[in-house]
């Protein structure tokens, strides 16, 4: 299970989508999350899905990959699915003991369920397709405005960057750790909450232990690189937009605003 989490990992190949400018993969990826909860009915979802399906498509991403990183929010989508499904009013369909399932709930227990599951998947392509680098220089680039303002654009992009490259270091670590405690003998599945609470404690402790060295490790890495030094930071490859990225604006303009006029004309 804590393998099959793809947040912050990145696919290494080559496609048209990881050439992209990472921040016009990241406006789009914002875009694509506010024209989600635009959508009202499910033609609106067929025409998301149908542009998410084609970037998978030209990302050259596996789809098992992706529908892996699934599983470990299916207990959230699970649990949103069963409260849209008994707690909506209407036209009662199945009566089961106190509950009941309305035609209004299943309705709005099957929207919520695609909207989240397009969420995540739209969600996980950007950092499936672009390099960690390439996301930090992006985010900076796109707060470089507020400079102005006093905002440390750099710094605040540096640390999100870091925090969501953590994330697959983090569940590598946990699962070496429990793989390391079940060895000897620890069990994490049998027993009532309390007692499965109790066996979690063998792995925070090192995983904690764990996550300060990596913390340290990586300050030790940046300090010799004479971070926050003072000193003007320079890149081996300036980001720019090229023609692909023109092309790639104007198509993903076009399917914004399908999306947006279906919800008002539909």
């Amino acid at each position: 299970m804590i393998r099959d989490i793809t947040l912050g990992q990145y696919y290494q190949t080559e496609s048209r989508i990881h050439r992209l400018d990472p921040r016009l993969k990241i406006v789009a990826t914002l875009l694509y999350i506010v024209a989600l909860f635009v959508v009202d009915d499910f033609l609106g979802f067929a025409i998301a899905f149908a542009g998410l399906e084609t970037v998978i498509i030209l990302s050259r991403v596996p789809r098992r990959f992706i529908l892996k990183g699934l599983k470990p929010v299916f207990l959230i989508i699970a649990f949103t699915l069963i409260i849209n499904l008994f707690m909506i009013q209407g036209e009662v369909l199945v009566q089961i003991w106190k509950f009941h399932i309305t035609r209004e709930g299943v309705h709005m227990a099957a929207f919520m369920g695609i909207r989240l599951v397009l969420l995540i998947i739209g969600s996980s392509l950007l950092t499936l397709t672009t390099r960690p680098i390439s996301l930090t220089d992006g985010i900076e680039a796109l707060l470089s405005p507020f400079k102005r303002l006093g905002l440390p654009a750099h710094e605040l992009a540096m640390m999100m960057t870091i925090a969501l490259r953590f994330i697959p270091t983090l569940l590598e670590e946990t699962d070496k750790i429990m793989k390391a405690q079940q060895a000897r003998g620890a069990d994490f599945e049998t027993g009532n909450i309390l007692r499965r609470a109790k066996a979690l404690v063998p792995i925070l402790v090192p995983l904690f232990i764990s996550a300060f060295r990596i913390a340290q490790d990586l300050a030790m890495a940046m300090e010799a690189r004479c971070y926050g030094c003072g000193i003007r930071r320079t890149r081996m490859n300036e980001i720019r937009f090229e023609k692909r990225d023109v092309i790639a604006a104007v198509l993903f303009g076009c399917f914004i605003a399908v999306i947006v006029l279906e919800r008002f004309l539909w």
